[in-house]
C-alpha cells in the first residue's frame, strides 16, 4: 500500500542502475540550472537595489542605515556564487549554505527594516518583501534536486518564526500581540494567527514544489534514459527511419506499412570472400568502416537511405523513407558515382570494385518481425529483381545493371544498353535489363577517371 502511494504521489523510481554516462548528462544539466539560479539571483539582488534607490525614504533623519549595507552584502555574495558556477560544478555543502544565506540575507534584509524606518520591530512583518521568500523557494526548482527546496523553505520558516519571536520578546513588557484583525491591519500590533499562516503558507509551497521537483527528477531520469537510448540506437537504423518511428502516432506494429512507387539499389563487393580472407577481424572492421564511409557520402549526397547492412552488402532507397522525386536518375548517379569511388581507389590496401543492382517500381516500406524485435526495411517482387540484378553483373560481367523501368525513367540523363532478358526467380514475365553506358553524354564508362589511393 504504501509503495503504491509513494509511487501516486512522488512517481515511479527508476528500478535499473543510472549508467555513469547518464549520470554525467543529468549533472551537466544541473551545472547549467545553477548558473540559470545564479542569474536570477543576480537579476533580483539588482532590483532589490533599484526598488531601494527609487523609494523615498520615510525617514531621512536617520544616521545608519542598515538596508544598502545587507543589500552590498548580498550583492558581494551573489556575484562569487555566479562566478563559482560559471567556472564549474560548485560542491554539494556550498550549495547548502549558499540555500541558507540566500534566505538569511535575505531575512536579515527584511529585519532591518525597522532600523531603516526607525519603526518598532512588528513593523517588518508587514513589509511587502516577505513574498520574495517564495520566490527564493520557487528558484530552487530551477534545479531539478528536492533537497534544496526543502532547505530553503525550512530556513524560511524558521527565518520568520525567529522574526516573529523577535518581535515578541524584543520589549517584554510590550509584546504588541492583538486578536482584532482590523488593529493588526492598521496598527503595529501583530497577530499570531497571521504569522501562523504565513509559516504555514511557506512550508505547503515548499512541500508542494518538492513533491513536483521529485515527480520531475524522476521523469527527467527517465527521459534522460530513454532519450541516449534512442540516439544510441537511431545509429543502427537510418536518421530517416529514426525519424520515422519517433514521430508515429501509435507505436509500429508487425506488418505495418504503405506501397510507394521507389527505387531500390543492392551493392555488393566483387570477390570479398577472398579479400576478407588475408586480414585478421581488426583490419577488415578498419576497412569495411571505411568503404562504407565513403559509399555514406555518395548516398546520402543523391537523397538515398541505407536501409539495411548485411555482411559487405548495402541495401539503398531512394523515395521509398525520404521524398526523392527523381529516385531512379539519383540512384544512377549514385551507382555511377559508387564505381568512381571504388575503382579509383583502396581501402586498407584493398580495392573494392563494387556492383549495384537497380529496380524501380512499386515496392512495400514498413516493419516486419515480432511483436518485441522488429526490422524496418522495404520488401516485395521489385525489390526481388534489385537484389537478384545485383547478383547478375557476375553473369554479364558489369558493374552495373538496372531494371526496364529505372532504364525509362532516367533515359534523359544517361546513356543505357540492353544486355538481355531474364526471368527471374518467381516471375514468369521476362525482366528487360540494362547497364549504363555513360551519364548525360560525357563518355565516360562507369570506374573511368584518375585513379586516387586512399
Amino acid at each position: 500500500m504504501w509503495k503504491k502511494l509513494s509511487i501516486f504521489i512522488f512517481g515511479e523510481r527508476m528500478q535499473a542502475y543510472l549508467p555513469k554516462r547518464v549520470r554525467d548528462n543529468i549533472a551537466a544539466q544541473q551545472v547549467e540550472s545553477e548558473k540559470l539560479i545564479s542569474f536570477v539571483q543576480l537579476l533580483l539582488v539588482s532590483t532589490f537595489g533599484i526598488l531601494y534607490a527609487l523609494a523615498p525614504s520615510s525617514a531621512p533623519e536617520a544616521g545608519f542605515q542598515p538596508v544598502p549595507w545587507v543589500l552590498a552584502a548580498y550583492l558581494i555574495f551573489t556575484v562569487f556564487r555566479l562566478i563559482g558556477s560559471c567556472r564549474g560544478r560548485l560542491p554539494d555543502w556550498l550549495l547548502m549554505v549558499s540555500v541558507i544565506m540566500d534566505i538569511g540575507l535575505l531575512m536579515i534584509l527584511i529585519w532591518s527594516f525597522h532600523l531603516q524606518y526607525m519603526q518598532p520591530a512588528s513593523f517588518y512583518l508587514k513589509a511587502p518583501t516577505m513574498v520574495y521568500v517564495f520566490i527564493f523557494i520557487a528558484l530552487r526548482a530551477l534545479r531539478f534536486e528536492p533537497r534544496f527546496i526543502l532547505i530553503s523553505g525550512a530556513t524560511a520558516a524558521v527565518g520568520w518564526l525567529i522574526l516573529v519571536l523577535y518581535v515578541i520578546y524584543s520589549v517584554p513588557d510590550d509584546p504588541m500581540i492583538t486578536r482584532d484583525y482590523v488593529t493588526y491591519l492598521t496598527s503595529n500590533a501583530i497577530l499570531i494567527g497571521a504569522e501562523v499562516d504565513k509559516i504555514l503558507s511557506i512550508l505547503l509551497v515548499t512541500v508542494v514544489l518538492a513533491v513536483a521537483i521529485m515527480r520531475a527528477q524522476r521523469m527527467l531520469n527517465r527521459a534522460v534514459v530513454d532519450s541516449m537510448a534512442a540516439a544510441d540506437l537511431s545509429r543502427f537504423v537510418s536518421s530517416e527511419v529514426a525519424d520515422r518511428i519517433k514521430t508515429s502516432d501509435v507505436a509500429i506494429q508487425p506488418g505495418d506499412g504503405e506501397s510507394k512507387v521507389a527505387t531500390v539499389m543492392f551493392t555488393d563487393i566483387e570477390g570479398f570472400s577472398t579479400i576478407s580472407e588475408k586480414l585478421n577481424p581488426q583490419e577488415l572492421a578498419g576497412m569495411l568502416n571505411e568503404y562504407f564511409g565513403a559509399l555514406g557520402d555518395i548516398i546520402r549526397e543523391h537523397g538515398g537511405v541505407i536501409s539495411q547492412f548485411i555482411g559487405d552488402m548495402l541495401v539503398i532507397t531512394y523515395n521509398a523513407v525520404s521524398p526523392n522525386e527523381n529516385h531512379a536518375e539519383n540512384a544512377v548517379i549514385t551507382a555511377l558515382g559508387i564505381q568512381d569511388a571504388t575503382f579509383n581507389r583502396t581501402f586498407g590496401g584493398a580495392t573494392l570494385k563494387t556492383r549495384c543492382g537497380i529496380n524501380t517500381g512499386e515496392i512495400v516500406v514498413g516493419a516486419v518481425g515480432t511483436a518485441d524485435r522488429l526490422v524496418f526495411t522495404v520488401h516485395g517482387d521489385n525489390v526481388n529483381i534489385a537484389a537478384r540484378l545485383e547478383s547478375l553483373n557476375k553473369e554479364y560481367g558489369t558493374y552495373i545493371l538496372a531494371g526496364e523501368n529505372t532504364a525509362k525513367a532516367c533515359s534523359d540523363a544517361c546513356t543505357f544498353e540492353p544486355v538481355g532478358e531474364v526471368t527471374v526467380r518467381g516471375r514468369a514475365t521476362p525482366t528487360k535489363i540494362f547497364t549504363v553506358k555513360a551519364r548525360g553524354g560525357d563518355g565516360r564508362q562507369p570506374g573511368q577517371g584518375q585513379k586516387e589511393t586512399a
